[in-house]
């Protein structure tokens, strides 16, 4: 009995120790899930939803306006030179290519040789996602410009056209009336009516809303107007249940100006916070403050505006003549090579991007705001 106690007693070789000592498990492997988490990532949607023209051998781009004209009766026996008071107007708008946009990273390949998952693939997406981040911030920036601006064509007396159109959601001085979905959809039906008597083409136009926005509304479909039988059922679950009111489609962004800061604030109440409880954890990118994107910011050549200038903003309508984007240099990513990458042992993956944008037309352009009676002033 006395061997038997002693054999139970005598230590045992843990494989997984060092040397002998700690943790049982340290020197097993740790294998590799196949799955790498993405970051903060934004869905890039305006490059497509407005004007977008490619710029070779210039720094700039001009857009010509022509205005209305009238009709005249002949008189018997006079030249026809033109209408005698010299319509249709015409002005221009420019738009200037910004300073090269880059992202960029250094991948050492010893790092590289040593890591056992593709490094890469997943530092270009990021790069990717960055470019397209700013690409949609600028041009939703452009566009408040222009709901709030006059049309270029606006010195000939008899002739001026229509400009930007400011709507506010609910009636109520509190910011919270931007997740009330009847004053939203109220809203949508008050866009749609102005763009129609500003001649505006009903063809291309849009609404881009901050998600929690998007959602409240999916819970009134089926009532407030938003009949959808089509996307009803699983589409609604899925949380694509809005295709579109009023004949405006709808879609969800991070990247719009929303009381002063990107697709969201969180926080008390008040008239330029809508009182959404923060969720917590949110990093260093939800929730992020505007930052200043005026021209007089170094690599900025264009007017984009600047925080306090959207304290009230909660949504966009417009159509796609409401912006221009100006691309020099298309979204591309590159990587060093050759004896750059000899001498420093790895290689650079740069994202680059040089592109300008502004308002075009105003009168496609609708801002929504909420939490103040007086529009925003124009920039």
């Amino acid at each position: 009995m006395a061997q038997q106690a002693n054999h139970s007693n005598a230590s045992l070789t843990r494989q997984g120790q060092s040397n002998a000592t700690g943790d049982a498990r340290t020197l097993y492997l740790k294998l590799f899930s196949g799955e790498m988490f993405k970051g903060f990532q934004h869905n890039a949607i305006a490059r497509d939803l407005v004007m977008k023209r490619t710029l070779k051998n210039g720094k700039s781009l001009q857009f010509i306006y022509t205005g209305h004209t009238k009709a005249e009766y002949h008189v018997p026996g006079q030249s026809i030179l033109g209408n005698s008071d010299g319509a249709p107007p015409v002005a221009e708008k420019t738009i200037t290519v910004d300073d090269l946009l880059i992202s960029s990273a250094f991948v050492y390949e010893l790092d590289e040789t040593l890591a056992h998952y593709e490094l890469r693939g997943e530092i270009s997406k990021k790069i990717g996602y960055a470019l397209a981040q700013k690409y949609d911030r600028l041009i939703f920036r452009a566009i408040t410009r222009g709901a709030r601006a006059a049309s270029p064509l606006s010195s000939k007396a008899g002739f001026i056209e229509p400009g930007g159109t400011q709507i506010r959601v609910g009636t109520n001085a509190a910011a919270s009336d931007a997740y009330v979905a009847a004053s939203l959809v109220n809203a949508f039906y008050d866009a749609a009516a102005a763009l129609d008597e500003k001649g505006v083409s009903s063809e291309g136009r849009v609404g881009v809303l901050n998600p929690r926005q998007y959602y409240e509304l999916i819970q009134a479909v089926g009532s407030n107007g938003l009949v959808n039988r089509d996307a009803q059922g699983d589409a609604l679950q899925s949380g694509n249940g809005i295709i579109e009111i009023a004949g405006i489609k709808i879609y969800k962004s991070m990247n719009i100006p929303f009381f002063s800061q990107y697709g969201t604030k969180f926080g008390t109440g008040s008239a330029t916070n809508p009182g959404v409880t923060d969720p917590g954890n949110n990093g260093s990118f939800v929730g992020e403050a505007l930052e200043d994107a005026a021209a007089d910011v170094t690599g900025i050549n264009n007017e984009y505006g600047e925080e306090t200038e959207f304290a009230n903003s909660c949504g966009l309508i417009f159509q796609r003549e409401a912006a221009g984007v100006v691309e020099a240099i298309g979204p591309q990513v590159q990587v060093t090579s050759g004896d750059v990458s000899v001498v420093y042992q790895g290689d650079v993956i740069l994202g680059r991007l040089a592109m300008g944008a502004d308002y075009l037309n105003p009168a496609a352009s609708v801002e929504l705001f909420a939490g103040t009676a007086t529009k925003p002033s124009a920039f």
